[in-house]
């Protein structure tokens, strides 16, 4: 999870959250398997662009963060690039986490709406692989535009 998305002293207080997950396990080669992740948050006041500005003063600061604890390691790298054209504004996020010899890639698109934010987040993809995180972040950003959810 990126961690801006959690830090509610960083992004203010959301006046509503909904998620939903799909996963895919049709490849018996890839151990991962491939998980996509929806999160919609919405507020009352500029929370959304707030979070914008912070996750990527986030990321230029400190791109890559290493965490421990009992007997685990690992590191987080960070990018962030542009995202599709869709909203008031977006990124996209990569970041890859290792632990031992063993990468888990994760992307990540946020597209403002307004006072809304929705993320879309793909984990298990290959490096560069975002064939469905672009095709789910258009349908999650049409479906809010039609129905606010």
């Amino acid at each position: 999870m990126i961690p801006l998305l959690s830090a509610t002293r960083l992004t203010g207080t959301p006046s509503a959250m909904a998620a939903a997950t799909l996963s895919y396990d049709g490849d018996p080669d890839d151990r991962w398997g491939w998980v996509g992740t929806e999160f919609l948050r919405t507020y009352t006041d500029d929370g959304a662009r707030r979070a914008m500005t912070d996750l990527r003063t986030f990321i230029d600061r400190c791109p890559t963060v290493t965490s421990s604890g009992p007997g685990i390691a690992s590191s987080h790298r960070l990018a962030i690039a542009p995202g599709p054209r869709l909203g008031d504004d977006s990124i996209h996020v990569s970041s890859s986490a290792t632990s031992g010899s063993d990468p888990l890639v994760f992307d990540t698109v946020l597209v403002r709406i307004g006072t809304a934010l929705v993320v879309v987040k793909e984990q298990g993809n290959k490096p560069g692989d975002n064939g469905y995180l672009t095709q789910l972040t258009e349908a999650a950003v049409r479906r809010f535009q039609a129905t606010g959810s």
